[in-house]
């Protein structure tokens, strides 16, 4: 199992409120009380918005390995990935796939 958590930056020595709102918002209230997306669904839509961002590598670093844990295979995360290639450019989706293939916690899809 990959644990997601592990990787994350701590903002709550700065502001310990942020980190809670960073917390609660996505993760209790959408992810959780969230109706119609299974968790699943909701991992590789979040992959995807986070890649065609471009900017957001430890983010999308996270959510690749939470995606992981909740059943994505490996190919459905780099699909999801290159399609943001069409949307949102080829830097960002060659980004998004250096993201997946390792860094500071090494590699998330082999």
């Amino acid at each position: 199992m990959v644990r997601a958590g592990s990787c994350r930056r701590q903002p709550a020595g700065y502001r310990p409120d942020f980190a809670r709102y960073l917390i609660e918002f996505p993760f209790g209230d959408i992810y959780a009380g969230g109706r119609g997306l299974d968790l699943r669904s909701r991992e590789i839509a979040t992959i995807a918005a986070l890649t065609a961002l471009g900017n957001a590598e430890p983010q999308l670093k996270v959510h690749i390995a939470a995606g992981l844990n909740v059943g994505l295979t490996q190919e459905e995360i780099t699909e999801a990935i290159m399609q943001m290639a069409v949307y949102a450019g080829f830097p960002a989706a060659l980004n998004g796939l250096f993201a997946a293939g390792g860094g500071i916690c090494g590699p998330l899809i082999a």
